[in-house]
């Protein structure tokens, strides 16, 4: 039954937004943010920090007079200026926590500011759990939903597919329902294949309804394998295991898969010990690889062994877990990414193509390529919208410049019909992504009808939307 659990965690928590009765805090000028992977930044001309809903109310209507576009930012997360506020910034950490929630329904109504890596704590006294995660968990619920944070699992959708409804402050200021919250009550449903992955040009998110599982606990099994076994089985993997993926190191022969089976909640559990997974996830995984990457970029030459190294010292591990310990692995080592979707039967190509690029360039690449899967959605910017998915990521050290390694491996994605990440970096445009998007046009129309005056724009929203 619905439970009317109000903030969980508090609004305004932490800040002293929350003891001035939900009014906000403002700084009159802002200082320079800067994007987690050091990839964007801007001085907004003042930040905001609203603890309610009528106060992101009030932080619109205010903007929209003085002529600001206004931006609701996250954790950070995205490689894109998909977030940036050259005007006025809502920083969201005071709208946290459980709002409302249906057991007996398995949804949950949370604030837009909650992040990833407080659900386990506020979901598990409910007995539920996500679906599927990403591995990493840093970013809010809004920012990842909006942005088509995936997670990995050939028959499970990105984090926006379990969005059922949504609370939006509009251009105007007002307050929009879309979809159906966690009392069961629906409203301007049509909405909501735009609104779930609205990439932040609808609206200011302040609350999800998310459609969740009861809680359930993962077998995972960790090993390197042979790169062109790893490539041949792909497809029959990704659509037979319930979450697969791999990553290859540039420069040599074999891959790290990773395949993490459902079992039911109550099954045994036999986690990593706490040692082994500090030595295994921080010493080797964060604490090495940085010293590795630090060195590949002062001496470049040594990147191929130092990559070997690193395939080397991947070992095997078999452990059962809750979803959450499985799922989110902790990466302190700063990096930029580019992410492209495909036709899933097109990623073994795909990859066979960009290291045969790798090679014929003599790139030297400290950073695997990641390799996931997604089923097909309806949500009208998903990047699976429409087709059974893969995905392809590659990265580079934050210290070191992607451009000419992304450029290259984005014109193989674009040749195997491939939509980009929106929060990752990538160099298309409006014209360019309306080719991959059947939908696209019909985003537009709702982005017209709710940000007529583009309240809620900003340079990359201009580039891959258009005006």
């Amino acid at each position: 039954m619905s439970g009317a659990s109000k903030t969980v965690l508090g609004e305004g928590t932490g800040n002293s937004a929350g003891r001035r009765a939900g009014r906000g805090a403002t700084n009159a000028t802002g200082a320079v943010w800067r994007n987690w992977g050091r990839s964007e930044a801007v001085r907004p001309v003042r930040v905001e920090r609203p603890a309610s809903v009528g106060a992101v109310q009030r932080a619109v209507q205010a903007a929209a007079r003085s002529g600001l576009p206004v931006k609701a930012i996250g954790a950070g997360h995205s490689f894109t200026g998909i977030a940036l506020a050259p005007g006025v910034q809502l920083e969201l950490s005071g709208l946290r926590g459980v709002l409302d929630h249906d057991v007996e329904r398995h949804r949950v109504t949370l604030a837009a500011g909650t992040n990833l890596h407080q659900l386990p704590g506020l979901l598990a006294p409910l007995g539920l759990a996500l679906p599927n995660m990403g591995d990493i968990d840093r970013q809010t619920i809004a920012g990842a939903t909006s942005t088509g944070t995936h997670g990995t699992g050939g028959s499970f959708g990105g984090l926006a597919t379990q969005i059922i409804g949504l609370s939006l402050v509009t251009a105007n200021g007002e307050l929009l329902h879309i979809g159906t919250n966690s009392a069961g009550v629906t409203a301007n449903a049509e909405l909501l294949p735009a609104a779930r992955l609205g990439l932040g040009a609808l609206g200011v998110i302040v609350d999800v309804t998310l459609q969740l599982v009861p809680t359930f606990v993962l077998q995972a099994v960790e090993r390197p394998e042979p790169l062109y076994g790893v490539l041949a089985n792909y497809l029959e993997r990704s659509a037979s295991e319930d979450h697969y993926e791999f990553y290859w190191f540039p420069h040599t022969e074999s891959a790290l898969t990773k395949t993490n089976t459902r079992l039911p909640a109550d099954a045994a559990l036999s986690p990593i010990p706490p040692v082994k997974r500090w030595v295994d996830d921080e010493l080797v995984a964060n604490g090495l690889y940085r010293v590795m990457c630090n060195l590949g970029k002062a001496v470049p030459s040594v990147i191929p062994r130092l990559s070997q190294l690193a395939d080397k010292v991947t070992g095997t591990r078999d452990f059962t877990d809750l979803s959450p310990n499985v799922f989110v692995t902790n990466r302190t080592v700063r990096f930029r990414e580019m992410e492209y979707a495909l036709p899933r039967e097109a990623v073994p190509a795909a990859l066979a193509e960009v290291k045969a690029l790798i090679e014929k360039k003599g790139w030297l690449i400290s950073f695997p390529l990641e390799v996931r899967s997604a089923a097909a959605d309806d949500n009208w910017l998903s990047t699976a919208y429409g087709r059974d998915t893969g995905y392809i990521a590659v990265h580079r050290f934050f210290r070191e410049d992607p451009e000419e390694y992304f450029r290259a491996v984005e014109q193989i994605m674009i040749a195997h019909a491939g939509r980009p990440h929106w929060g990752k970096m990538h160099y298309r445009d409006a014209e360019s992504l309306r080719t991959v998007y059947p939908r696209f046009d019909d985003f537009l129309a709702v982005r017209d009808r709710l940000d007529p005056d583009r309240v809620f724009g900003n340079a990359y929203l201009r580039r891959v939307l258009g005006d």
